[in-house]
């Protein structure tokens, strides 16, 4: 239970502090931070919860992350579900905290996009479905392989949750006018309930993409060797 906590809170905080930088601060006049302050905010919750509990749950945050690591042969099937239920419970109260915030804004209508994820007319600058899947697909590849091999008994010790962070950081200032960037399905399963509209029916791709990327990436690991021990 101590991990499937961790998940959940490590999760609460990727999804508060990365679309909570979407929501109240990337367009805030004047001191707006933009998508670069977004990449970076998304980064730095990783971060600070692989440091903060990565030594118990092992810091997935993210359902893509603990397939491509079950694919490895680092992570146990019989916690995957657990884990799966852990992050997505986490992602979605962290999106009911940030709608309760926002609805307490003063000229509050409605929640808009809520940096949710889409592609077609849901894409921030309008890229095909096959454009944001093969994305995705590529994203949360590179993702995974970053994982595995930063954390990899050769690798430098302590220092996995800085090249995560700031491989999660590249990852956003590469797609997010593509697709606002998932590579995590229970960031953007949140984020779809509360926008709702056609968010939801997209979905389906923000689950298939990053988890066959991830899952691709972890079987090249795992026939590697080398970044799987």
């Amino acid at each position: 239970m101590k991990k499937y906590f961790a998940e959940f809170f490590g999760t609460f905080w990727l999804v508060f502090g990365g679309c909570g930088s979407v929501v109240f601060a990337a367009d805030y006049p004047e001191l707006g931070i933009g998508f670069i302050g977004v990449a970076f905010a998304f980064g730095f919750t990783v971060l600070t919860m692989a440091y903060a509990v990565g030594h118990i749950s092992g810091a997935h945050f993210n359902p893509a992350v603990s397939f491509g690591l079950w694919a490895a042969g680092r992570f146990k099937g019989e916690n995957l579900l657990g884990y799966v239920v852990a992050q997505l419970v986490g992602a979605i109260v962290a999106s009911g905290a940030l709608f309760l915030i926002l609805s307490g804004k003063a000229d509050f209508e409605t929640v808009g996009g809520f940096a949710s994820n889409g592609y077609g007319d849901l894409s921030p600058e309008g890229y095909s479905m096959l454009s944001v899947l093969i994305a995705e697909f590529i994203l949360t590849a590179f993702f995974v392989i970053i994982i595995l091999g930063s954390t990899s008994k050769d690798a430098p010790s302590k220092f996995a949750p800085i090249a995560i962070g700031l491989g999660l950081t590249l990852i956003h200032l590469i797609s997010i006018p593509i697709s606002n960037t998932s590579v995590n399905p229970a960031r953007s399963t949140s984020q779809a309930l509360f926008a709702g509209g056609d968010y939801p029916a997209q979905l389906w791709l923000f689950w298939l993409a990053p988890i066959a990327g991830a899952i691709v990436a972890g079987l090249i690991c795992k026939a590697s060797k080398k970044c799987c021990e």
